[in-house]
């Protein structure tokens, strides 16, 4: 398997989509993307898997990239610290063995919901797990939940080399204005990669439908024109089932490249 650089993306967009198995890898080829995003819920069960993915890597040339387990209940310090913080060290692990170089992952961090104490307990977290990071070359970002870029800027602050996927999907919920134009604005160095999947907006996790793009009401044709204005290039996810990747490509493709 070919390892793909994060500075190999300085001069292009590569799309991508979601794998939940080996065989959407090889779906997600068929569709003409670059890359698969790969969801390690339970790494030490991971083994199992890694030979079929790497065959898979290796027929199509798709590269992989990695979605960390969820946190849980995100008050819960106790649980954080003995069950999912040793998780995510063996998700480290396990990514160097099919070259993954970016991890995504959820720690909610916005003050309406999690604690204070939670929250400065979050940061210690994050920078411990930056540091263990860096050490096997991999990236580790955070993706933003219902967050604003105000609420995390004094984390990227506190964290120099944790970064960003923005995710359109959840910048529509619990705000009048998609968030994302706020994270370009305010943490457009900090954001490495991008998840793409649309919603109707509204104010629970019930509401993060991951629609197919244009199927819902983010203005994906005014953020797109952001991402252009500031030379946003990279990797962005389709967080979709191939299936809806397929009934919404054509209309990506347009707004990565308008003018083809």
């Amino acid at each position: 398997m070919t390892a793909v650089l994060l500075s190999d993306l300085s001069q292009i967009i590569h799309l991508g989509g979601t794998a939940r198995s080996p065989d959407e890898v090889i779906s997600l080829y068929k569709l003409g993307l670059r890359f698969a995003e790969i969801t390690i819920t339970e790494p030490a069960n991971f083994g199992l898997l890694q030979n079929e993915y790497r065959a898979r890597s290796g027929e199509t040339g798709l590269y992989y990239l990695c979605h960390g387990p969820r946190e849980g209940d995100p008050n819960d310090i106790h649980t954080l610290e003995t069950i999912y913080f040793p998780k995510l060290l063996q998700v480290l692990c396990v990514m160097p063995e099919l070259e993954m170089r970016l991890l995504t992952l959820h720690l909610w961090l916005d003050p309406r919901f999690v604690l204070e104490e939670t929250i400065v307990y979050k940061v210690g977290f994050l920078k411990r797990l930056t540091e263990r990071a860096a050490g096997v070359g991999i990236t580790v970002c955070l993706e933003n939940l219902s967050e604003n870029a105000e609420q995390l800027t004094g984390v990227f602050a506190a964290v120099p080399s944790l970064h960003l996927t923005l995710d359109l999907g959840h910048a529509e919920l619990l705000s009048r204005e998609n968030t994302s134009f706020g994270f370009l604005g305010k943490c457009l160095d900090r954001i490495k990669h991008i998840h793409l999947h649309d919603n109707l907006g509204g104010t629970s996790a019930d509401d993060d439908l991951h629609l197919p793009v244009g199927e819902g009401k983010i203005d994906f044709h005014k953020i797109f024109q952001r991402l252009h204005a500031v030379h946003y290039k990279g990797t962005m996810t389709l967080e979709l089932r191939p299936d809806q990747i397929k009934s919404c490509m054509g209309y990506v493709k347009h707004l990565v490249n308008p003018e083809e």
